[in-house]
């Protein structure tokens, strides 16, 4: 159903209600459908049933979303990377959301600079390119040039998107309830999408990541080889921001053709991997939009971040629990571990989790920061990862569950899992880790 219905994408805030509502009553009647049936089938067709009905759901979300702007696509893409909330039929079909943003209208787009900056673009811009060279859920990316003669680049909100966060994540989250289809609790539940809409409401600021810029940049002014973005304050507001444009190689396109040898692309690695623990260990703020497109690299050795939109604040309790639950996994302190991860929130009370369920997953979690070189560029990690999860019964599964005051994190780290393999990173990052978790301190 959902891969014949391509309609045309919603503007308004009814046509936007129109179309969640009509997905949420699809899905909730297939859903229903599935579980009279279910009353008289065998405990194998009822499974391969299920199957079926998570991959319909995953289709139809990914399907409506993918046609849409706003809060409910930027959920999303977080949902996709979600796997310990959603089963993986559905995660699935979600992660074609992380490429499926088409542009807005350029009328459109300039009539929010205009309104937002207090004046027609000619004045504004020596020169503003009708095309995006990029486009994301809540905004586009447009080059341009200033009266000064400064190469720019402009980000432009979407309108109405704002406006539109609670209603989209009212919908999606009822989406995601239906049937029991999520794995955790309530509570844990309801953290987690508060931790989501908060995020999503600090995103949709750009004066704040305005704020977030300088404060990153002063952070890591003595690393010149991080290259942050400046900001243009007079051409910019909470839905417009004009940055410096800052040249780099894509993703993926390092490589030696284009300058990268595997001493640079380890260097790249070990540098990446530096400035995100200092950030969380030190600074106890972090980047954590690990998207390839919010990243790129120079043959020099330097890494050219975008997007400060995404920015994780840590409390100081919090980066000290992270701290000393890495240092408990690395020296296989399982019963330190087991209480720092109730602490946490990742796991849930009541229940006993035993020292082998540990020593087989942590052996697994830092294989690639040993003492000796690890191949990312031929990493199977993650496939071992899932044949673990298929190995290990659903009652130790559900012991566990996603933490609020860990989500993003986690988020930065797995995304920057792939980041590390298509970089081809092959060294030894034991070293790397010891001095993250010691950069503040006891």
């Amino acid at each position: 159903m959902a891969d014949n219905r391509r309609r045309k994408r919603p503007t308004t805030a009814t046509g936007r209600l129109f179309r969640l509502t009509g997905m949420t009553t699809s899905i909730a009647t297939r859903v229903a459908g599935h579980q009279v049936k279910g009353l008289f089938q065998s405990d194998q067709s009822k499974a391969a049933d299920r199957e079926k009905l998570l991959q319909y759901i995953g289709k139809e979300v990914a399907a409506t979303l993918g046609e849409m702007k706003g809060a409910v696509m930027k959920v999303g893409q977080i949902a996709s990377q979600m796997q310990d909330i959603l089963p993986a039929e559905i995660s699935d079909q979600l992660k074609i959301l992380q490429n499926a943003s088409a542009p807005m209208p350029f009328h459109v787009i300039r009539r929010q600079l205009e309104r937002e900056l207090g004046a027609p673009l000619d004045e504004l811009f020596a020169r503003f390119e009708d095309q995006p060279f990029a486009a994301a859920s809540i905004g586009q990316v447009h080059h341009a040039l200033t009266p000064a003669g400064d190469e720019v680049v402009v980000k432009v909100q979407y309108p109405a998107v704002k406006e539109s966060i609670d209603s989209d994540m009212k919908h999606l989250r009822r989406i995601l309830r239906l049937g029991s289809l999520l794995k955790v609790d309530e509570t844990a539940l309801n953290a987690v999408f508060r931790e989501i809409r908060s995020q999503l409401h600090e995103e949709l600021d750009y004066l704040q990541e305005a704020s977030n810029l300088e404060h990153f940049q002063a952070f890591h002014q003595q690393q010149p080889w991080l290259v942050i973005p400046q900001v243009f304050p007079a051409l910019s507001s909470e839905k417009v921001l004009t940055l410096s444009y800052e040249t780099g190689i894509p993703l993926d396109q390092v490589d030696d053709e284009h300058g990268f040898d595997q001493a640079t692309r380890n260097l790249l690695g070990e540098r990446l991997f530096d400035a995100i623990g200092q950030q969380i260990f030190q600074l106890r703020a972090v980047h954590c939009d690990p998207h390839p497109g919010n990243f790129a690299f120079r043959p020099d050795g330097s890494i050219v971040i975008y997007d400060f939109g995404a920015v994780k604040r840590l409390p100081p309790q919090d980066a000290d629990l992270l701290k000393r639950l890495v240092r408990a996994a690395m020296n296989k302190e399982w019963a330190t571990l087991d209480t720092m991860l109730m602490e946490l929130g990742a796991r849930k009370k009541d229940t006993q989790v035993s020292s082998d369920f540990y020593a087989v997953w942590i052996e697994l979690l830092l294989r690639a920061f040993d003492d000796e070189p690890y191949d990312f560029g031929h990493s199977q990690l993650h496939t071992d990862i899932m044949r673990q999860v298929k190995r290990t019964p659903l009652e130790q599964i559900l012991k566990f569950q996603p933490s609020s005051r860990s989500l993003l994190v986690e988020r930065v780290i797995s995304g920057h899992y792939w980041t590390m393999m298509k970089l081809g990173v092959n060294t030894a990052f034991r070293p790397n880790l010891e001095k993250a978790i010691n950069i503040a301190g006891d």
